[in-house]
Formats: C-alpha cells, sequence, structure tokens
C-alpha cells in the first residue's frame, strides 16, 4: 500500500549515531529519522525511522505523528520521545528529531525570502 501525500508536504530527514550496545548498531550505526511535514500547517503527517523493530517504529511514528512544528517546536515535541520512548536509542532519536526540524526550519525560512 502506497501513502498518498498532498501537495503541501514536505520530507526532509536526519540521523544520529546509535549506542554500540543496541542490536540495530550492528546493521546501522546512525538511525534515521524522517518527517514528512504539512508546510503550510508545520503538522508532522507521516514518520519513518530505521529502528530495528516494526513495533518500535510504529511507536516513533505514534508518539510524532499530529505535532505541530510551528506551534510546538523541537524541544517538546523532543520531550514528548523522553517521556514515552525508553529504548536505548532515545537520546540518538531526539537528536535526530531536532535536526530533522532544524533542517525544515532553514528551508521554511529560505522560502519566505
Amino acid at each position: 500500500m502506497t501513502a498518498n501525500y498532498s501537495n503541501n508536504t514536505v520530507y526532509f530527514i536526519a540521523y544520529a549515531k546509535l549506542p554500540g550496545e543496541i542490536p540495530a548498531a550492528n546493521l546501522h550505526r546512525v538511525v534515521g529519522l524522517g518527517l514528512i511535514i504539512d508546510r503550510n500547517s508545520g503538522e508532522i503527517v507521516d514518520v519513518s525511522c530505521t529502528l530495528l523493530t516494526k513495533e518500535a517504529r510504529e511507536f516513533i511514528k505514534s508518539v510524532l505523528v499530529g505535532h505541530n512544528i510551528h506551534d510546538e517546536g523541537a524541544e517538546v515535541i523532543a520531550a514528548s520521545i523522553r517521556d514515552r520512548y525508553h529504548g536505548f536509542a532515545q537520546k540518538a532519536l531526539c537528536v535526530a528529531l531536532r535536526g530533522g526540524i532544524e533542517r525544515y526550519l532553514q528551508w521554511k525560512n529560505e522560502q519566505t525570502k
């Protein structure tokens, strides 16, 4: 099943180093966190990540979808990961989230010039 996204959506991805003691680090040295964002509203409409298990990927998606970057900002959204996700990749996910949001905000700022 292929998702259909509106023309108002944009995709940004960022990466962060995984801790060496988790199994995913054997496959990937980094975690990638992709954000599909509605450029008009700032709402996160979908998420992808490279965590090892399907359940972890789906859980992170459920934590992040619906948050609004324009209204909440990176730290508030990262706090939702710290509150709900207690795996070893928590810090890396927060770093990747902040990186993706920062890239989006830079791009958004350039679009308004």
